[in-house]
Formats: structure tokens, C-alpha cells, sequence
């Protein structure tokens, strides 16, 4: 069934491709790739020369000018147009041109975990701090002079500045050598940056794909995942952080004293290649030291590096001297699935850490509790009074799969059934997703959820206010045997608690996608691996209507999955040893991550 979708989902994106283009009279949008910017050419001079170029193509009545949407001129040198198949198929052919490909779309990898990692980053900063590396302004120190001062770049969805994980109390100066900006959008002006974030570009693509597929006007985040990636890379240290209660703490970013630059190159619907190579291209231009890219291609999109964004960006980043961590992809467990696999970026897989959100089954009788997890804000009684049925039991008569029915798939269970029950469902990868099965148990009247599912237990998916906990096969079959032998069999779900020291840990999350790569096969990839499931950190505020029962105020941080999380744990980790070892070049700092990791916490049970 996943294939099927997939598949399915690959036609649709085709179908969808082709109707933009047959829009806009055969014409979409191409990147010509033309390899690294020539010695002693200037940008303006690169940009004359692109649009020359591009008009020895063009038909008749068509300018350069109007065609050519993006130019690469700092990092790189390149150009995006909107063209005719036969109009790049000429620029193929013409000297100095790497490669033409048409401008692909990519995707987002959607506290306690610096603390697990026993990060020496937190006593590098404190250190930093103590010898007066971000003073107040009114006595720092010459901000050209040589200090632990490393700017993480990132290419994402954005950012919200008045997060207090981008506070800039204590910072001093805007580094010297930063020549980057902060673009006013909408709802966002220069007066949102400030010494900690010290830069935010955003790339309309609305100039490229049309309102589709915007990027927003605006260097502020709408999605919430730039503003979560920043503050695991390097957010301050804001006392009391929690998700209205669980994983309470102090969050933290893992190098606090790094300045952030956001380069907003996506949004909900995607990523598009274009802005990709125009983030990178930029940052590259305006000093940053470090960046952290969690986003990426499907694994069944292969192109090679020189028809890649990610890769080409990178491959000039790092000619650059700028250390590139990307995240390895959210397909995982196959094998072969890793993404962003290129030998000269530092690619991350994601673990678990030794955090837990625990959500147990009570049930009636003698019967002991059942261990599980989600998150969730029950406000069920804590005795077990509530009928317990599972989804077979409940199938609707005029459905004949029980099967589907025992998923608890929409339109297979009897609402008269499950009225006022708690219902026991399987679950299996290729199914409807959790969260919607658990939209049709609340509507049709359930009280609350069980689902069984053991390789997606670790993640926390988060129910709010309906109860909902997920178990391991093992786990349930001690519910079956209860149901089987009780008249009337009855439990409850409780509330969800953070439970920490839990073993075993780090564990590779299941999703995370999985070596050997298809194009380096010869180089093992991921090449490391962090923290990725159930991370909390900052995130934008939420609308009331999303808001647990009895909270006035949405949380200002929010528990998130993916390698998307990994990725920027590693990006703090690369600032940290750039800001002590600043001639480091990117393979070294690479080379000091990978052979000084370990894999050797909280493993026995």
C-alpha cells in the first residue's frame, strides 16, 4: 500500500509539473549550473555575461531580462530562467555550461537532548562567556578581534524573532566581518534582527512558480520548523521551557553563543531548488562559519551531484570554507535511502535520546498497567471504568474486511459500538495516518485510543486533549488476552508523564533513512547521527483552537521528530569547534565530529 501511494503521489507531482508548464506556454524553470565564478569577474560582470548567454537561446521577441528570475554570482556562478525544452536543450550545448536542469522541488525533514549528548559545547559557552565573548554592548570588545564568534547559517522556513531563544541580552557587536541582511517582509523589518540574529534573507517564489508555491514574503516563519532548527543549533538558554508541562527544563541550543542567519528558501509546499542555490549563494557572500540544511530530495529522485542544488550549493560552501551539515532523510528503515549524501557534507542520521513520554493502559481487574506512549492531556478518570473493545469487534456490518476494520481505518467501525468505548486498533506502516484515525474514533464518539505499532512507538505523536496512547505488539497482546477473558472488559488511558533515564538509548530512529548511498557507495554515509525524536525546542505560536483544555497561552515550544532535528544538533556541535579552532577548514572539523562520537550511553535496559 505504500508503494501504491507513493507512486500515486510521484504521478500526481508529474501531472501537476506538467499543468504549470503547458500554463505558462510550454515554458518552466530551469538552473544552468556554470561551476565556480571566475577569478577577477566581479557580480555585476557575471550577471552581464549570464544574460548574454541565456539571449543567444532565446526565440525571437523573447529578453533575457524578462526570462532570467535568479542569478548565482558569490559562491557559484549560474543562473534560473523560465524556458522552452528546446531553448535549455541549446544551453546545454554552449561552453562553460556544467548542466541545465529543470528547478526541482525538495522537502522539509520534518532541552533534554544537549544534556543527554553530554555536549562539550555548554562548557565551551560558558567558558566563552566567562572570558567575555558577548559582553554588554556598552563594554565589548573590538568585534573584529579574535573571539569564540561563529555564525550558524541556515536554509529553511524561516524564523520568529521574538522567540526567546533569539533574545540578544549579553551579546555584544554584530561580528566585523558580516555583510548580511535583514529583509524586511511581510509582518518583519529590520528591527527583528538584532546581535543574536544577525541576518534574514527570504526568496519570494511567487516570482518563480507562481502563489502555488511561495516561499512567503517574509523572512518570518509560518511553518514552525526554521524557528525549531535555530534554536536547536543556537538558541539561548531559556529556564521553564516545556510543552504545557512535559519535557520541562531549561532548552538550549547547542552553541548558545553563535549568531544566527536564517535564509527562508521553503515553505509548506516544498523547497524549491532555485532558492536553495540562492541561499546558499548568499550565505556564502555574507560570512557565515557554519550551515545547517534539514531539508531535502526524495530518495527515489536521484539526480547526480552536478543536477543536485543541495549538492552543488554545498560543494562551493565548503570551497568557501563553510562547514555544511545536512540531514540524511526521513525514509528510513529501508536501505539505500539516504539523502544529501555528497563526501564533502556532513550528513546526519537521528536517534532517540534517553527521554520518554509515557501513556499507560490501566485495565480492570487484577490486570497490571500496560506501558505506553504518546502525548497526550487525558483528562480521563484515573480508574479503569471505560469499555475496552478492540477494532475487529467493532466493524461495521457492511464492511467485509475485517482486517482493515482491525486498523481502525475510516468507515470500517460501527460508531454504535464504539460509542463511549476506548478501541484497541493496529497500525502498520501504509495505513491512514494515526492522528486522522484517531479524528474518526473521537468522531464517532470513542473515548479514547489504543494503537498498536511497534517500529513508530518511540516517536511521541501528540493527541491533545483525546486520549491516545500507542503500545508494542507485546504490550498488546496482554490487552487481547484481558478483553478475551473479561465479561466486561474496562480501562483506562492516562495522562501523559516525561520519564527520563530510559534505556535503551541512543537508539537509530526508525525512520531515519539508511546507507549505502546509490551515488557513493564507496563512501559510508550517514556519516554521523543525533539527536532526533521528540525534541523540544522553540516554535511559533498556535492558534487557541489547537490549545490543550484549560491553557490560555500556546506554547512557545513544541516536541518534534525527524533528521530535520539531528541535523541542527550537529551544526552546533561544528560551531563549537570552528569558534575554538577558526583555521579549521570544514574537512577538519568534519573528521574531529565523526571520530569523536560515541555510541556507548544508557544501552542496557
Amino acid at each position: 500500500m505504500a508503494t501504491w501511494l507513493l507512486l500515486c503521489c510521484l504521478i500526481a507531482s508529474s501531472l501537476a509539473a506538467a499543468a504549470a508548464a503547458a500554463g505558462d506556454g510550454g515554458n518552466q524553470v530551469y538552473i544552468v549550473y556554470m561551476g565556480a565564478v571566475p577569478q577577477r569577474a566581479s557580480p555585476n560582470l557575471l550577471q552581464e555575461s549570464h544574460l548574454r548567454l541565456v539571449s543567444t537561446v532565446l526565440k525571437r521577441g523573447r529578453r533575457a531580462g524578462s526570462v532570467v528570475v535568479r542569478q548565482y554570482k558569490h559562491g557559484f556562478s549560474g543562473f534560473a530562467a523560465r524556458l522552452s525544452e528546446v531553448e535549455a536543450a541549446a544551453l546545454r550545448r554552449k561552453p562553460g555550461v556544467v548542466s541545465v536542469f529543470a528547478d526541482p522541488v525538495y522537502h522539509l525533514h520534518t532541552t533534554r537532548s544537549w544534556d543527554f549528548l553530554q555536549q562539550a559545547a555548554v562548557k565551551i559557552d560558558a567558558a566563552a562567556r566567562r572570558r567575555g565573548a558577548h559582553k554588554p554592548a556598552a563594554a565589548a570588545a573590538d568585534p573584529s578581534s579574535s573571539s569564540p564568534d561563529t555564525i550558524i547559517g541556515l536554509l529553511d522556513s524561516g524564523i520568529w524573532p521574538e522567540s526567546p531563544s533569539f533574545n540578544d541580552a549579553g551579546f555584544g557587536p554584530v561580528p566585523g566581518r558580516w555583510k548580511g541582511v535583514c529583509m524586511a517582509g511581510d509582518d518583519f523589518n529590520s528591527s527583528n534582527c538584532n546581535r543574536k540574529l544577525i541576518g534574514a534573507r527570504y526568496y519570494n517564489e511567487s516570482d518563480v512558480r507562481g502563489p502555488s508555491q511561495s516561499g512567503g514574503g517574509s523572512p518570518r516563519d509560518d511553518v514552525g520548523h526554521g524557528t525549531h532548527t535555530s534554536s536547536t543549533a543556537a538558541g539561548n538558554a531559556v529556564a521553564g521551557a516545556s510543552y504545557y508541562g512535559l519535557a520541562a527544563g531549561t532548552a538550549k541550543g547547542g552553541s548558545a553563543s553563535s549568531r544566527v542567519a536564517m535564509y527562508r528558501v521553503c515553505s509548506e509546499e516544498g523547497c524549491s531548488g532555485s532558492a536553495i542555490l540562492a541561499g546558499f549563494d548568499d550565505a556564502v557572500a555574507d560570512g557565515v562559519d557554519v550551515l545547517s540544511v534539514s531539508l531535502g530530495a526524495s530518495p527515489y529522485f536521484r539526480p547526480d551531484f552536478t543536477s543536485d542544488p543541495i549538492a552543488i550549493g554545498s560543494f562551493h560552501a565548503v570551497a568557501k570554507g563553510v562547514t555544511v551539515v545536512c540531514s540524511a532523510g526521513n525514509s528510513g528503515p529501508a536501505a539505500a535511502t539516504v539523502v544529501n549524501a555528497a563526501p564533502w557534507i556532513l550528513t546526519v542520521a537521528a536517534t532517540t535520546i534517553d527521554r520518554d513520554f509515557e501513556s499507560d493502559v490501566v485495565l480492570g481487574g487484577n490486570s497490571s498497567a500496560v506501558r505506553g506512549g504518546a502525548i497526550n492531556f487525558s483528562n480521563l478518570d484515573k480508574s479503569p471504568k471505560y469499555p475496552l473493545i478492540d477494532g475487529a469487534a467493532a466493524k461495521e456490518s457492511s464492511v467485509s474486511d475485517a482486517e482493515s476494520a482491525s486498523h481502525c481505518e475510516p468507515g470500517t467501525l460501527d460508531s454504535g459500538k464504539v460509542q463511549g468505548k476506548i478501541v484497541l486498533c493496529n497500525h502498520s506502516e501504509g495505513d491512514t495516518s494515526k492522528v486522522v484515525k484517531a479524528d474518526e474514533l473521537q468522531s464517532a464518539g470513542a473515548v479514547g485510543a489504543i494503537f498498536v505499532n511497534d517500529a513508530e512507538r518511540s516517536v511521541a505523536t501528540t493527541y491533545l486533549d483525546f486520549p491516545v496512547t500507542e503500545v508494542t505488539s507485546a504490550a498488546a497482546a496482554a490487552i487481547h488476552k484481558y478483553i478475551a477473558s473479561a465479561s466486561q472488559p474496562v480501562a483506562t488511558i492516562t495522562p501523559t508523564a516525561t520519564v527520563t533515564e530510559y534505556k535503551p538509548a541512543p537508539v537509530v530512529a526508525y525512520f531515519s533513512s539508511r546507507g549505502p548511498s546509490a551515488q557513493t557507495g564507496n563512501v559510508l554515509k550517514p556519516d554521523v547521527a543525533a539527536p532526533g525524536v521528540n525534541i523540544l525546542a522553540s516554535w511559533i505560536p498556535t492558534s487557541s483552537s489547537s490549545l490543550p483544555a484549560g491553557q490560555k497561552a500556546a506554547s512557545q515550544f513544541k516536541l518534534v521528530s525527524g533528521t530535520s532535528m539531528a541535523c541542527p544538533h550537529v551544526a552546533g556541535a561544528a560551531a563549537t569547534v570552528k569558534a575554538w579552532n577558526p583555521t579549521w577548514s570544514p574537512a577538519a572539523i568534519r573528521s574531529a565530529i565523526m571520530t569523536t562520537g560515541n555510541n556507548n550511553l544508557h544501552l542496557r535496559t
